[in-house]
């Protein structure tokens, strides 16, 4: 038996993104979440082909981002919190879009049941406000660690709930949004 899925999406500020409402069908047994329908996303015109997904379980005060793909292994991502919480963060990295150096704030949980969908260009990061959290990711290219990336997760205005995360080395050493040379051009979305 196919269950059909009706999906809410929301356009943000940010040209490209779109946080995803998912239908949750719930009884007393627990709840069950389609998180991908390829014909549902066709429909909404927006990418319905993944290379790979993984997921990442982390725990409360860690943050992990801002991170990106540079071209040519630039990638479509979507994510969504498979159990805990999250404040999700995306920052438009795109030069010429209207948006540049804007971001975007989500709260994303199994209760929730919603995810967000990032064109390619857009940096993500999020902080774990209850752990362990999972989350999940689909992307559409494979992950290439030459191209592996991101900005300083404190150097814009994003209001994280915590000044002093769990933060790994590794995105400690990435630099400050004003010093990141974008390779990604806005081209419209």
């Amino acid at each position: 038996m196919s269950i059909t899925v009706k999906v809410d999406v929301r356009k943000t500020k940010i040209p490209g993104c779109f946080e995803l409402q998912l239908a949750k069908f719930q009884d007393q047994r627990g709840c069950f979440v389609k998180t991908f329908h390829r014909e549902v996303f066709l429909r909404h015109q927006l990418e319905a082909e993944f290379a790979e997904e993984y997921y990442s379980v982390s725990a409360t005060g860690v943050l992990r981002g801002m991170h990106v793909q540079l071209p040519p292994h630039d990638q479509v991502k979507i994510v969504h919190c498979a159990a805990g919480e999250v404040m999700d963060v995306v920052v438009d990295l795109r030069t010429g879009s209207p948006t540049y150096g804007a971001f975007e704030v989500f709260r994303l949980s199994a209760e929730r049941a919603n995810m967000v969908y990032m064109a390619k260009g857009l940096a993500h990061g999020f902080y774990v406000i209850d752990g362990p959290a999972m989350v999940m990711y689909k992307a559409t290219t494979v992950h290439a660690p030459e191209a592996d990336q991101g900005i300083r997760w404190n150097s814009l205005n994003i209001p994280w709930p915590d000044p002093n995360p769990v933060v790994s080395e590794r995105d400690r050493q990435f630099p400050p949004f004003h010093e990141f040379v974008s390779p990604f051009i806005y081209e419209g979305v």
